[in-house]
């Protein structure tokens, strides 16, 4: 119907009637999602609130706080959200960004105090569920499996989060021998 009456209009604009073009896209339509995805995002990026500011932080913020393992453990439960995003059949770039945003929590969180402050700061999980909520394609209903194609470009994705997980172990371990090594020299 919308097609028919954009066609109409293009025809009278070109006989040189006095009517104006309009393009009028589709609004999407956000997709309801499952409640423990909502509750999972909030205990991990908005738990605790810092009474007068607003401010929210979760669970990532603290469990960041333990040296590598804590940053390891939190992503290990973004990934969760992530695969979800398979299962709502959400298009690659969007998998892919919801990668980036766990990828770029994961680095910048595991510095030292910098970090801890950036966890607190930067809600991946929230983000993705946000996401989630815009992109997805099928209702929750319906999101029980997603297509083989989806599954391996995931597994991609956490290959890629493991490389740096490898990338920051090796760092860390090289830092400690540098340090190990050229304090003993400065006494």
């Amino acid at each position: 119907m919308q097609a028919r009456n954009l066609v109409r209009e293009a025809a009278l604009a070109a006989r040189g009637h006095d009517t104006e073009l309009k393009l009028v896209r589709p609004r999407r339509t956000e997709v309801e999602i499952e409640q423990s995805l909502d509750q999972l995002s909030r205990w991990m990026d908005g738990l605790f609130r810092i009474p007068g500011t607003g401010w929210r932080f979760g669970l990532d913020a603290i469990v960041g706080l333990v040296p590598g393992l804590g940053d390891t453990a939190t992503t290990i439960v973004s990934l969760y959200i992530l695969a979800a995003g398979v299962r709502y059949r959400v298009s690659k770039a969007t998998l892919l960004r919801m990668g980036a945003n766990i990828a770029i929590d994961y680095v910048l969180g595991a510095l030292p105090v910098v970090g801890d402050l950036f966890d607190a700061a930067w809600k991946a999980n929230q983000m993705n569920v946000e996401l989630l909520r815009r992109r997805a394609t099928v209702p929750a209903a319906e999101a029980r499996s997603g297509r083989l194609s989806d599954w391996l470009f995931l597994g991609l994705i956490a290959v890629g989060l493991l490389a740096l997980l490898a990338g920051s172990i090796a760092l860390t371990f090289f830092l400690f021998s540098f340090v190990a090594r050229h304090l003993p020299a400065a006494f």
